[in-house]
């Protein structure tokens, strides 16, 4: 079965450190590092000195980190490109320090689309600035992974950009509650994505806002379509939770979803649709 995981903003008021022992004491040993999180110990200093050090963290307390969620507000493609590429290095060294095998990176291109800027345009800028980061990563075992968003919502688009790219550094990342709201079939995407999808971003909505919510609550998403289509394509990655809609309650009642959503998720993953 899939290893259960979730994105640290569960706890995100708390220290990243402080967050990772809350998940290891409800026996929750693999997690996503959120941006948040990210960005707090990048303000401690050097990068690299940050990334080891939270690394021999997670290895003196049983955790696993295998993804993490890169800066979140990151556009990458944008006029000041460079200075923009300059700062998303400095996480990646980072994330690359701490062991973190898949990095989840947003396509990018917003600002300039809502401002009427060419596509054509924006296309090249993705291109250079992935084509950039993805030589940065040269000769390591990072995959940067392509969240499906507004700006690059199908499978297709985020493949012809990496078969452009022409790296095996680039993957996919699948956020269930985003092609909820887009109408697409979850498991078209999965199964398209199959030879770079590395990362989940598990979550549920009613298919008009990013609730992020846990699966099996007033959520449209069909789980038992996207749990088929990854055993189809034998995902070999983690089954990570994206929830940060839960967090809206005390740390104790925030613990509690975390006994429950293991219960409800190895039920989802053994196949019990009764």
């Amino acid at each position: 079965m899939l290893e259960l995981c979730m994105t640290t903003c569960h706890y995100n008021e708390l220290s990243p450190e402080e967050a990772v022992k809350r998940f290891v004491k409800k026996d929750w040993r693999y997690m996503e590092l959120s941006s948040e999180h990210g960005g707090t110990l990048l303000e401690r200093g050097n990068p690299e000195t940050s990334g080891r050090e939270f690394l021999r963290f997670l290895k003196d307390t049983g955790a696993f980190i295998p993804q993490g969620h890169l800066w979140l507000k990151c556009d990458i493609a944008v006029t000041n490109q460079d200075e923009v590429i300059d700062s998303l290095k400095k996480w990646i060294d980072l994330y690359l320090a701490a062991g973190i095998k898949n990095a989840v990176l947003h396509a990018g291109g917003r600002e300039l689309l809502e401002n009427g800027c060419e596509v054509e345009r924006i296309d090249e800028l993705r291109l250079k600035g992935f084509t950039e980061i993805a030589d940065h990563i040269k000769g390591t075992d990072m995959v940067i992974c392509i969240e499906n968003t507004n700006v690059l919502r199908d499978a297709d688009g985020i493949i012809d950009l990496i078969k452009r790219v022409g790296s095996d550094r680039l993957g996919i990342c699948l956020d269930t509650g985003h092609q909820n709201r887009f109408g697409g079939s979850q498991a078209e995407f999965i199964h398209k994505a199959k030879p770079y999808l590395k990362a989940l971003h598990i979550n549920d909505n009613e298919g008009v806002h990013d609730q992020h919510m846990m699966p099996y609550g007033k959520g449209t998403v069909d789980w038992n379509e996207v749990v088929t289509a990854l055993k189809e394509i034998n995902y070999q990655g983690v089954f990570n939770l994206e929830i940060p809609g839960e967090k809206r309650c005390p740390f104790s009642v925030r613990d509690a979803k975390l006994d429950y959503l293991k219960t409800v998720l190895t039920l989802m993953l053994e196949g019990v649709t009764e």
